[in-house]
C-alpha cells in the first residue's frame, strides 16, 4: 500500500513544487489537464471491451452504480443538509457574475461528452480486441497517463492563487469537505452489502468523492475493469446530479450546494457554483475541492490494500 501511494502522491507533489508566473503556461497546464482525462477515459474504455460477456458485465456495472449513487447520494444529502442549517453560509445573490459559464444544459453536455469517449474507448477495443496485448496495454498506458495528470493537477493546486494556510483556515470549506468525506465513506458502507461487496472495496469506491479519472484508475487496477467502471460511472452521476442541484438550492442551502459537487467544486462545478451563487462562494468551493482531492488518492489506495 506505501509503495502505491507513494507512486500515486510523487507526482502530484512535485506538481505542486512547481510555480508558474506566465498566464500562456498555465493555459497549456490546463488544455493538457483535460486531454489527460480524455486520454484516460478512453484507454479505460478499451480495457472494457476487453471483458467477458461484455453485455453481461456493463448491464451488472450499470446496477452496481446506480445502487451506489444512490445510496451514498442519500447519505451526502442528508449530511450536507444538516450542516448548512449550522454553518450559516449564504450566497449572494445581489454579486452574482453575469457571463460566468456555464449554462446547466452546457455543464450537463459537457458531463455526458465523457460518457461518450468511454462508448468510444469500447468501440475501438471491440474492434481491435483480436490484437495481441490491446487491452493490457491500454490500461498500462492509462496508469501512466494519470500520473500525468496528477502531476499537472498538483501544478494547478499551486497555482490557484490560494495559499494552503489560507486553505486550511476556511471553516466553511474545511466542514464541508469533512462531511462530504465522512458521509460518502458511510455510504460506502451502507451500499457493500448490497453489491456483495467487501466493506473495504465499498469504501474505496466511495472515496472518489467525484474525482472519476483517479477513482476509475486505482480500482480498476486493483478489483478489474469492471469495477473500475463502476467507480466511474457513480463518480460522473454526482457531477451530472450537482450541475442540477447547484440552482435549485444554494441561495438557501450554500453548503449542500457547494458539498455535493466533491472534488469538482473547485474545478467542472465551481463556474456554476460562482454563476448561481455569487462571489463569495467561491473561495469556500475552491477549498472543499481542494481539500477533497487530496483526501481521495491516500483513500482509495488505503481501502484497497485492507
Amino acid at each position: 500500500m506505501l509503495s502505491g501511494l507513494v507512486i500515486v502522491l510523487l507526482p502530484l507533489v512535485l506538481g505542486y513544487l512547481v510555480p508558474v508566473r506566465h498566464a500562456s503556461v498555465m493555459g497549456l497546464i490546463n488544455r493538457g489537464v483535460n486531454a489527460s482525462v480524455y486520454g484516460i477515459l478512453l484507454l479505460m474504455g478499451v480495457s472494457l471491451a476487453g471483458l467477458d460477456d461484455l453485455g453481461g458485465q456493463l448491464s451488472r456495472m450499470g446496477g452496481q452504480a446506480l445502487a451506489l449513487f444512490t445510496v451514498i447520494s442519500v447519505c451526502n444529502l442528508v449530511g450536507l443538509w444538516w450542516l448548512s442549517g449550522r454553518l450559516g453560509l449564504a450566497a449572494d445573490p445581489s454579486r452574482v457574475v453575469p457571463g460566468a459559464p456555464t449554462s446547466k444544459l452546457a455543464a450537463m453536455a459537457g458531463s455526458l461528452t465523457l460518457v461518450g469517449v468511454v462508448v468510444a474507448g469500447v468501440a475501438l477495443g471491440l474492434a481491435g480486441r483480436f490484437l495481441p496485448g490491446l487491452h493490457a496495454g491500454a490500461e498500462t498506458l492509462a496508469e501512466w497517463v494519470l500520473y500525468a495528470l496528477l502531476a499537472l493537477i498538483g501544478c494547478q493546486l499551486r497555482n490557484s492563487g490560494m495559499p494552503l494556510r489560507q486553505i486550511l483556515l476556511n471553516r466553511h470549506g474545511l466542514a464541508i469537505a469533512l462531511v462530504l468525506a465522512v458521509t460518502s465513506l458511510a455510504g460506502g458502507l451502507l451500499a457493500a452489502p448490497l453489491l456483495d461487496l467487501r466493506a473495504s472495496e465499498g469504501l474505496a469506491l466511495a472515496a472518489g468523492f467525484g474525482w472519476y479519472s483517479l477513482s476509475a484508475i486505482l480500482v480498476g487496477d486493483q478489483l478489474g475493469p469492471a469495477m473500475g467502471g463502476v467507480a466511474f460511472f457513480n463518480d460522473l452521476a454526482r457531477e451530472l446530479l450537482a450541475f442540477v442541484l447547484i440552482p435549485l438550492v444554494i441561495r438557501r442551502h450554500a453548503a449542500l450546494a457547494i458539498g455535493y459537487g466533491g472534488a469538482t467544486s473547485m474545478d467542472f462545478t465551481l463556474p456554476v457554483i460562482q454563476q448561481h451563487g455569487g462571489v463569495a462562494c467561491v473561495p469556500v468551493a475552491v477549498v472543499s475541492g481542494f481539500i477533497l482531492s487530496l483526501l481521495s488518492p491516500p483513500l482509495i489506495l488505503f481501502f484497497l490494500s485492507l
